[in-house]
């Protein structure tokens, strides 16, 4: 069984230095088949989260993005990706269910604008 890391972290809105979005850790470890999640706090009354994974070399890949309690996964949508927002904690969950090893990346959590800079949902 294979060992593998997730490393998560977090971006700040650029345009609103008061809306912050912090990883309740920096990384996780893992064997492959666990279900993992990955959680962040945000600090203010974010409408979007939305979640990103990327491997080296590559630009980040949209995996899902709750807004106003509405899910809209990747298209097409990524196997084994959930997402859990709970608004009144200001918390969200990225929840990866079955994991493998070609689940290991550096992933995000992101409110608006996101990490590609799309600044419209």
């Amino acid at each position: 069984m294979f060992i593998y890391i997730i490393i998560l972290m977090s971006l700040k809105e650029g345009s609103r230095a008061s809306e912050v979005i912090t990883p309740k850790s920096d990384r996780e470890f893992a064997l492959e088949g666990d279900n993992v999640t990955l959680s962040c706090n945000y600090s203010s009354s974010a409408r979007g989260v939305h979640w990103y994974r990327q491997y080296a070399g590559s630009p980040p890949q949209f995996l899902i993005l709750e807004d106003s309690g509405v899910t809209t996964p990747a298209n097409p949508p990524v196997p084994g990706i959930n997402i859990k927002h709970r608004k009144k904690e200001s918390h969200v969950d990225l929840i990866i269910s079955s994991a493998k090893v070609s689940d290991s990346a550096l992933y995000y959590c992101a409110l608006q604008p996101t990490v590609t800079g799309n600044t419209v949902t």
